[in-house]
């Protein structure tokens, strides 16, 4: 099975675990690390994902992965929440942390580096509010984004 169409049935098998849950399934990664295979899980949950979500979902997981077989290497399974550093990559990122404040960087007709507020997402749009001003761009313009975290 090529490495696309795995990481899609990947994406098939753990999704309904998780909605299964109330958790939203972020990111699957499988990939070759310095130990070995890693199958990279990673989960949210607006109010914070516990430990007992990732002990649930890594189990779950697990089993299901065993009875569908569809891993051709022995692997190690890791269930995580995005963690506060993590790149805004995808629309449903940006979604998710409406009204934090990011630092990004846009390419496009032209470079944009700096901090705002996100205040929508509709489909491929997002726009920030920057100062008083708003700001809209396509995902595909963003070169990075994080949030800014405050303490």
């Amino acid at each position: 099975m090529a490495k696309g169409m795995l990481q899609d049935r990947l994406y098939e098998i753990i999704e309904p675990i998780t909605a299964d849950h109330g958790l939203e399934l972020v990111e699957v990664q499988y990939r070759q690390e310095e130990h070995g295979w890693v199958l990279r899980v990673i989960i949210y949950k607006k109010d914070g994902v516990s430990l007992d979500d990732c002990s649930r979902v890594s189990r779950e997981t697990a089993h299901v992965l065993d009875v569908e077989d569809v891993i051709p290497y022995k692997y190690h399974l890791e269930v995580s929440s995005p963690g506060l550093d993590r790149p805004l990559v995808t629309p449903r990122d940006f979604e998710r942390n409406l009204g934090k404040k990011i630092k990004i960087t846009l390419v496009g007709d032209e470079v944009f580096s700096g901090e705002g507020i996100i205040e929508n997402v509709d489909g491929d749009e997002i726009t920030l509010k920057i100062d008083n001003k708003t700001l809209s761009f396509s995902s595909a313009q963003v070169k990075k984004a994080k949030l800014v975290i405050e303490f």
